[in-house]
This record gives structure tokens, sequence and C-alpha cells, in this order.
């Protein structure tokens, strides 16, 4: 329990069942995410990672326990409202193939009423924050953009409603090594600019190492430990965490060492 400070996400006991309680995805599961932190959910395929992220805006619902967004029940607002006030970006990225990629963008503020001015403004706005210009990128579909672009756009049409949180489900996990750097380094960027929190849902631990101010490790549907990269790195809780960072974590201390003899040499 985070004592003391604003959460603006509570998880409390939270459980999900698709087989009418037989199994759980997800079990007792218990967390807070604060206001302007970046927080990852790390873990296999299956854990119940990608489940936890969807119960938050109401794309699953929880089998019991109780989900507070800004203190208030999830169960208690209004889904398709709850729905549009959190940006969700996804793997499967879902840009709508026949329209342009500033009719992507400005979708989400056509729904809530904006007119084609400010719609227009918004999305040029934030395809400049994710490096794709209107005037250049505006008028293209989908289809002519890279993965890492539509990834972008993806990114943008998140945030069109400046939501306070931003979910992100494997956002990455299609694109090559390159393009995830790239799209990683963005991510903090746009965290620190626009101070978003953000919940990161992925399976790769260099990644999850890279972005989290938190990171929660999850196995088999429940928690195994939530702390900073230092803390899940030096004192793992469990066996299973230490079984899982034991790899990363002497590949990262010899990366560490190659670096020193390189900074070391090229001082001599």
């Amino acid at each position: 329990m985070i004592v003391g400070e604003l959460r603006l996400i509570t998880l409390d006991q939270v459980s999900k069942s698709f087989d009418g309680g037989n199994t759980f995805a997800v079990n007792k599961l218990s967390l807070q995410i604060l206001p302007g932190e970046l927080f990852v959910l790390l873990g296999s395929s299956g854990c119940g990672k990608s489940t936890t992220m969807k119960m938050i805006n109401r794309l699953i619902e929880p089998t019991s326990g109780r989900i507070e967004v800004n203190g208030q029940n999830v169960l208690d607002q209004d889904p398709v409202n709850l729905k549009r006030s959190i940006g969700y970006v996804f793997q499967g990225i879902g840009l709508f193939p026949h329209m342009t990629i500033e009719e992507n963008v400005g979708i989400v503020l056509k729904l809530l009423g904006f007119d084609k001015a400010k719609r227009y403004e918004r999305s040029k706005e934030l395809l400049d924050m994710v490096s794709l210009p209107l005037e250049t990128y505006g008028k293209r579909f989908p289809k002519e953009l890279s993965g890492g672009q539509q990834q972008r756009v993806g990114v943008a049409r998140a945030l069109a409603a400046d939501p306070d949180i931003l979910l992100m489900d494997e956002p990455f996990g299609a694109l090559d090594a390159l393009t995830r750097d790239d799209l990683q380094q963005e991510i903090l960027h746009l965290k620190h600019t626009l101070n978003k929190t953000i919940v990161f849902v992925t399976h790769d631990l260099f990644e999850a190492l890279a972005l989290g101010d938190r990171i929660a490790i999850m196995h088999a549907g429940q928690l195994e430990q939530v702390g900073t990269k230092e803390e899940v790195l030096q004192n793992p809780a469990t066996d299973f965490v230490k079984d899982l960072f034991e790899k990363p974590a002497k590949q990262l201390a010899a990366f560490q060492e190659i670096q020193q003899e390189l900074q070391e040499g090229l001082g001599e």
C-alpha cells in the first residue's frame, strides 16, 4: 500500500474469471498507480496483464474486487464516457483503413462533438508531436505508412481528447528493434512533456526496465512484486522474480562493464 500520496488508479482485490470461477485470469490483484507515473505490467502471455489493463477502462469487467479511477469505482461510471476519457493504444494499432491519417486522429474528437476546425488544429498539433507533420501525412491512408509510423498515429489518436490516463497494451511488440527503441524514447519524451499517467503492458524485460518508473511483475494471474527497476533487480521478492531477472541483470552488468572499459580507453 502506498500511503500519503494521491492514487489515480486503484485495484483492490480484483479477480477475473472467464469460466464461472473454475480458473482465474487475474486473482485477487491489488495495485496503486500514481498520477504522472509510467507503470509497467510485465509478464509472459497468459499471465493476466492485458486482462488487468482492459478492466481499468471496462473493456472487460471484473468478476470481483474494486477498481477506482480518480477515486470513483469504474463500475459506477458511464462505460462510454470512461473509455473516451482514457487513451488506449494496442499492438494491432486499429487504424481505420478507409480514413486518412487526419481523420483517424480526429475520430474521437468528432465523437465528442468538436467542430471541423478544432479537429484540424488538434490533429495538426498531435501529428507534429509524434513527428508526422499533418501537411505531409494528413491526407495519406494507413496502408501508405510503415508499422512504426502507424503506431505513432495510434499514439496521437489516443491523446486526442487529452486524457489523464494512457493505456498501452504491447504497442511495439510487432515492430523491429530499432523502431521499438525510437518509439520507446518517444513515449518517455511524451510522458515528461505531457505529464500523463501511462500504464504499459509488455512481456519484454528490457522494455520494462527502459520505460517503467515502477514495474509490476505478474505470473499466472497473480502479482509477484511491484517496485522500481532497482528494487526488482537488486531485491527480488520471490524466486520467480529472481529467476526472471537473473539473466538480464547479468547482461546489464556486462554491458555496463563494457561501457566503462570503453570510456577508460577513450580517456587514455
